[in-house]
């Protein structure tokens, strides 16, 4: 058996981060940008106001008290959207709405608020600094600037900034096709008439929703049964994908075929086995470029070792800069003893409680109890050297959502 480590690492070196495709703008809300995005010009285009109020001269308004206030002429009403057709001279003001271009000859604008105007006229009775309350030609944005990094996850606002520049289409990584199987008589399909001896296959749906939830696009080759053929007619078809899945049959059983169908079809088995629990009896390879993962038959056993492995291998392919969930320093609420030379992965609830976080585990940690991970918003991280954690003591948490911020109105 090898490490998490070190099977981690023998599967990320065989993670090639696949090619690019151009989408439509409002498709490409957390896909991985595909390449450097530059401003094709300056955002604002124009100095242009940023309040309501009044475009002046600030040689005209700087000696203004409210003993000896400064009335200008009011000479044309602005709205955004347009440019002055007059420019402002000596004594001369433009009334100016948000956004509207700043008018030649013009360097200042005095808020509404700070004025008292009529008709024609407009009073101040105090300068503002000069250039106040202008917005700059390229203060957002300058031309030629660079705006989106490649292999950025975009979210809204990159979206918004996209849009500013005019794109209406974005290139992006490929997402790639994730072919799941599961595998064993003992599975039937959920819409299968029911039978006490048969589980329903939930393999195929927790993996996929875990595919989805990455980014991935999941492709279910349904259930193959427990004969090399049969397993090796359906792992040919899925050869058309870009990482193959296998749930079930990697063990050390009688029926256990998987590792030799995929021997038959041409996979370059990496590894078999690694020293981890839930999960231990997981198999990589790879044919033709193509990642293939064996992972056990138990639910949470299935589910933890995609975590480990599949997860950041299909963030790495899709280009994304950050390949792991982020890891917490929590506290501990209860005693757990464990097995050495055995990374662990126990499935916990994490609360925050004043200004801490504290972690209790989710009951039952079987490797086919799917309700410990239903409960679980972590998975604490008990390493191989470590056989027993103490009440009170300080671990480290992978946390899989961030359900503890929430705080719950009346």
């Amino acid at each position: 058996m090898i490490s998490v480590d070190e099977a981690r690492n023998i599967i990320l070196s065989h993670a090639r981060v696949i090619g690019l495709e151009k989408i439509d703008l409002m498709s490409s809300l957390g896909r991985i940008a595909g390449e450097d995005v530059y401003a094709s010009f300056d955002i604002p285009p124009w100095d242009n106001s940023a309040m309501d109020g009044y475009a002046v001269r600030f040689e005209d308004i700087n000696d203004a008290t409210p003993d000896n206030p400064v009335r200008l002429m009011v000479i044309q009403d602005l709205a955004a959207g347009y440019f002055a057709e007059k420019t402002v001279g000596s004594s001369q003001a433009i009334r100016i709405m948000t956004g509207a271009p700043i008018p030649n000859g013009a360097d200042t604008v005095v808020m509404k608020e700070d004025t008292t105007s009529s008709t024609d006229t407009v009073t101040i009775a105090a300068a503002p600094a000069k250039g106040a309350n202008i917005r700059r030609t390229g203060e957002s944005v300058a031309k030629g600037s660079l705006v989106i990094r490649k292999n950025t996850l975009l979210r809204p606002p990159h979206i918004g900034m996209l849009a500013s520049l005019g794109q209406n289409h974005v290139s992006v990584h490929q997402r790639p096709r994730v072919a799941v199987l599961s595998t064993g008589d003992e599975v039937i399909e959920i819409d299968s008439p029911r039978d006490p001896s048969k589980i329903i296959n939930s393999n195929t749906y927790s993996i996929s929703a875990q595919v989805l939830e990455c980014g991935a696009v999941p492709v279910a080759l349904g259930i193959a049964r427990d004969d090399k053929q049969t397993l090796v007619e359906k792992l040919r078809m899925g050869l058309s994908a870009d990482v193959i899945i296998t749930t079930g049959g990697v063990s050390v059983g009688e029926y256990d075929y998987v590792k030799d169908a995929l021997e038959a079809i041409g996979t370059d088995i990496k590894f078999w086995k690694v020293a981890m629990r839930p999960g231990k009896p997981v198999t990589f390879g790879v044919i033709a470029e193509k990642l293939v993962f064996g992972l056990p038959g138990n639910p949470v056993s299935c589910m933890v070792s995609f975590e480990q492995f599949v997860r950041p291998a299909l963030l790495k392919k899709m280009g994304s800069p950050a390949l792991f969930r982020p890891l917490l320093t929590v506290t501990i609420k209860e005693e757990i003893k464990t097995q050495k030379n055995l990374t662990y992965f126990l499935r916990v609830r994490v609360t925050c409680e004043g200004d801490r976080l504290y972690a209790t585990t989710t009951g039952e940690q079987g490797s086919g109890i799917l309700t410990s991970m239903v409960d679980a918003n972590g998975l604490l991280i008990i390493p191989p050297e470590k056989n027993e954690v103490k009440a009170g003591e300080k671990m480290t948490v992978q946390i899989l959502d961030r359900s503890f911020d929430q705080t719950v109105g009346e």
